[in-house]
């Protein structure tokens, strides 16, 4: 259920974030404040959101969830919790959900902070950062699901990169 909310969190990102790249966008050319105004709740949306589905992730891993593919792959469970944790970013699906997410805590950022910045430009610089997240979302969801089930599930998983085992690599 956890991998069900996750995507689905994924998945509402992506829609919060294509509104988030038009409507403000459009309201900053036709100069239309209410268009303009939707700049910020959807950054704030955008960022509870894939904050929702990086927190599903990291509880998939920890919990040692074998039945999503990339826990599978890159966690074990005789792996010490730092190792579980830090295997959620040591992976191209997690690394992008991580990008996504670090994006979208600077687009919130914008949103929260930026009261200061003329509205107009405030609404392109948040309808630009959400073009780029719909692009990573829509990669994500399409190639590199983070949430993707493995059925049947394994007993056990493959384990984190022997590499990547290094506590100054965990963080």
């Amino acid at each position: 259920m956890t991998a069900e909310l996750g995507n689905f969190a994924l998945v509402l990102a992506m829609f919060v974030a294509a509104v988030q790249a038009s409507l403000p966008l459009i309201g900053a050319e036709r100069r239309y404040t209410p268009w303009m105004a939707l700049a910020r709740p959807t950054a704030l949306l955008q960022f509870v959101l894939v904050a929702i589905a990086f927190a599903c992730l990291t509880n998939l891993y920890i919990t040692s969830d074998f039945s999503v593919l990339t826990v599978s792959q890159n966690s074990h469970t005789d792996k010490p919790l730092i190792y579980k944790i830090s295997g959620v970013w040591g992976n191209h699906e997690g690394s992008l959900l991580l990008w996504v997410s670090i994006l979208a805590v600077f687009g919130s950022a914008v949103a929260l902070f930026g009261t200061n910045l003329p509205p107009q430009l405030r609404a392109r610089v948040l309808a630009v950062q959400a073009m780029i997240a719909f692009g990573f979302y829509l990669f994500m969801l399409l190639t590199s699901n983070p949430f993707e089930r493995l059925v049947p599930a394994p007993d056990n998983g493959q384990g984190l990169n022997p590499l990547l085992q290094d506590p100054g690599l965990a963080f």
